[in-house]
């Protein structure tokens, strides 16, 4: 019997009704494959920062050191800021844990309809790996002369050679295990430092992977292109910003955002990786027992993957794809009527 110790952060809105969800999931395939998990709860949310002023406790990355892993609801609500929530939780873990890579995959499922007309299921089926720690999303800068009309805003984009090479690496690598095929998100004819600079990169690592065929897209065309022929794409390797703004919009091409699932990774295993749903915290339909908690499901999926269990996050998966293609079962942002419980118990039929 494997033993896993799994940290909860819940967080807020419908982050707090998914996350049973998946837990749910991952005990009823964990019993099949020889697999135990044991968790602990924490109650890290903007209810939180409210109340203490902070989203999490000053020692919060020691108190998770120790998981094998995290899995994460949804962050963020009404009345907090969203650069107080995003800066008090999520980007202390990924950066404190050097969870550098963000994987997104991107899949049409028989059953949920694309947007586009000639997105089709068993057709596109990608993969985006987002740089997750520095980038476009550097702390460098400030802000002078406030409220005076000369006032200005600074923001410094950090591209380091470890932390640029790194990710192309991995992106690389899981191009070589899946279609061979790579694209990198880049705006060098207008951004004229970082861009470059990440071009040539580019270049230096895809020397080294010879089994890979590859190219660079400006990202104003490559949104197009997401667009119009998605089922072109294997790997796409982008930056931070790039990255964030091409998954999700990757995620409306696949049908809905609400199943979309998320990684951050920390591949040499020396900190423990978070794993989250993509679809945020709801506000709208919080507390009324109707999220979709596919993101989560999925997300816990990529956990075990990660944690050395192919197989089983291979069931859940299948099982996805077998409870949208062969029923009815949806919940209303899915054209449905099921709430989550109901789904969920759904699906635990077919896994």
């Amino acid at each position: 019997m494997t033993h896993h110790r799994i940290a909860l952060i819940p967080g807020d809105g419908i982050g707090t009704e998914v996350l049973p969800a998946a837990r749910r999931v991952l005990d009823s395939v964990a019993g099949r494959h020889g697999i135990r998990f044991t968790y602990q709860s924490f109650d890290w949310s903007c209810e939180r920062y409210v109340h203490e002023g902070a989203m999490m406790p000053e020692d919060g990355l020691e108190q998770l050191r120790g998981y094998d892993a995290i899995l994460l609801g949804a962050v963020g609500y009404p009345g907090v800021p969203d650069h107080v929530s995003l800066w008090g939780l999520l980007i202390p873990i990924r950066r404190g844990f050097q969870q550098y890579v963000n994987l997104r995959p991107i899949r049409v499922f028989e059953g949920v309809p694309s947007p586009l007309r000639d997105a089709r299921p068993g057709e596109v089926d990608f993969v985006v790996v987002r740089e997750n720690v520095e980038g476009e999303y550097g702390e460098i800068g400030g802000r002078l002369a406030r409220g005076l009309p000369e006032e200005l805003a600074v923001q410094e984009a950090v591209f380091t050679r470890k932390g640029v090479t790194r990710i192309l690496d991995y992106a690389f690598d899981l191009a070589g295990r899946r279609g061979h095929r790579l694209t990198s998100a880049t705006k060098s004819n207008g951004i004229v430092h970082t861009m470059p600079f990440w071009d040539e990169l580019v270049a230096e690592r895809a020397a080294r992977h010879a089994d890979v065929t590859w190219n660079q897209e400006h990202i104003d065309a490559l949104a197009a292109k997401f667009v119009l022929d998605p089922a072109r794409f294997d790997v796409v390797v982008a930056s931070n910003l790039f990255g964030d703004i091409l998954s999700d919009l990757a995620a409306a091409v696949a049908g809905s955002i609400g199943i979309a699932p998320a990684a951050n990774l920390n591949p040499e295993r020396d900190f423990p990786s978070m794993f989250e749903p993509v679809h945020g915290s709801a506000p709208d339909i919080a507390g009324r027992g109707i999220a979709n908690p596919l993101g989560a499901i999925w997300s816990a999926a990529m956990m075990l993957d990660h944690l050395g269990h192919p197989e089983a996050a291979n069931e859940i998966t299948d099982a996805i794809a077998a409870l949208l293609a062969k029923t009815p079962v949806r919940t209303p942002d899915l054209g449905g009527t099921a709430m989550t419980e109901q789904f969920t118990d759904a699906l635990l039929e077919v896994v």
